[in-house]
């Protein structure tokens, strides 16, 4: 892959169509591109809660009006990466992955076989980076009987892990450290092959930035939770990501993690209930103000859901001390917060299309970042999104 041109290319079709992503129908009750295509938001707006559930982790294959095919299939060519998902998985014993959930440890086991397939040269020492409880690191020294350093922040993970590795005959060291400090760094050796498997933000950039000012051998980094970063606007890693015009807050890095596959029922439910509330508040406090602006409405816990809607909005409004003349009907407000809820959903949908081109911008900037630093460096899908919405990996081997 042609990281600088994939790169100058996704960053030209971003900047292009920033209206679109930025959009938040959420806070907005009409969006500045519906004036544009009147036709997709008409469209958009008749479609059921249902309906938008159904393709909000396939937005593309919505058979919307135009632009949203041709914005669909830009996307798709823009986000498009290797498929490394169908590695070869050996047998492993059952207590490697004793007490580790099934998807998780799925997760784990395509990572390491895709690492260990893509670096051109053999490790020789295992570094796990955010390590909890090493599940990664040692599964990799197990079936390589190399040594391993894990480094945890918490002291009971690390605790536990150590036992682990002594139960299973691993030679590993289990050291407290908080990778965001430079003590953790002074861990880092040229020797070191560096894991990191769904570091948040701050912590896979420090990985990235510290491991290649140590010359660390090798890198395989699956990144998460982009938005989790120091400062309230995004400091690009690369060179050329510098020089980009776009810039990006904390809120549009959460749009890449919009995406979710794992969550049950129950919890989708009290999701989308709480979110109807918040939008029914929002319909009753601009119409009782005279001010047509969202009022920001923080998350609720399970228990406020539990005392009523009409309890619910009057929470709300004592949170923001506003005295709102009630509304005409309670039951007429809800059902206009749940209508507005499809709405959103739908609208949503155009935003959808942008996560995976926008976490591909982020995910080159970092792999040009680590060839400006003289590692060559591969991308692609470690395991099928359906056992995880963040399945990219970065593999990054020194010259």
């Amino acid at each position: 892959m042609d990281f600088a041109a994939r790169f100058a290319a996704l960053d030209a079709w971003l900047c292009e169509h920033q209206a679109l992503w930025r959009a938040k129908p959420f806070t907005q009750l009409t969006l500045a591109w519906e004036a544009d295509w009147p036709a997709l938001a008409a469209w958009l707006r008749e479609r059921s809660l249902e309906q938008a559930e159904r393709e909000h982790n396939q937005p593309w294959q919505l058979p919307a009006p135009a632009p949203f095919p041709a914005l669909a299939a830009q996307a798709q060519a823009l986000s498009a990466v290797e498929d490394w998902s169908s590695a070869v998985k050996a047998e492993l014993p059952e207590l490697l992955s004793r007490h580790i959930p099934g998807r998780k440890w799925q997760q784990i086991t395509r990572f390491a076989a895709v690492s260990r397939q893509r670096w051109q040269r053999s490790p020789s020492h295992w570094l796990d980076w955010c390590a909890g409880k090493g599940h990664l690191g040692r599964l990799l020294a197990w079936q390589s009987a190399l040594p391993l350093t894990c480094l945890e922040r918490d002291p009971q993970l690390n605790f536990d892990g150590a036992a682990m590795s002594r139960q299973q005959g691993i030679a590993a060291r289990h050291l407290d450290a908080d990778v965001l400090q430079p003590a953790a760094w002074q861990q880092l050796r040229p020797e070191h092959s560096l894991l990191a498997l769904h570091a948040c933000g701050e912590l896979h950039m420090t990985l990235l930035r510290e491991g290649a000012a140590r010359g660390c051998a090798q890198l395989a980094v699956s990144p998460c939770c982009y938005n989790r970063i120091s400062r309230s606007e995004y400091q690009p890693m690369s060179q050329r990501a510098a020089r980009s015009a776009l810039r990006l807050s904390e809120e549009d890095l959460r749009l890449p993690l919009q995406e979710t596959v794992t969550s049950g029922q129950r919890v989708r439910r009290l999701r989308d209930q709480s979110m109807a509330w918040r939008l029914a508040f929002d319909l009753w406090q601009r119409q009782a103000r005279g001010v047509d602006s969202y009022l920001s409405t923080p998350s609720r816990p399970e228990s406020a859901l539990n005392q009523g809607f009409e309890a619910f909005c009057r929470d709300m409004a004592a949170h923001h001390q506003l005295e709102l003349q009630p509304p005409a009907c309670w039951a007429e407000l809800e059902q206009q917060g749940w209508q507005r809820l499809a709405v959103v959903r739908n609208l949503e949908l155009v935003r959808a299309l942008f996560r995976r081109p926008l976490e591909i911008w982020l995910l080159l900037d970092r792999a040009l970042f680590l060839q400006e630093q003289g590692y060559q460096v591969q991308l692609g899908q470690f395991c099928p999104p359906e056992l995880t919405p963040r399945n990219l990996l970065i593999v990054a081997e020194r010259n």
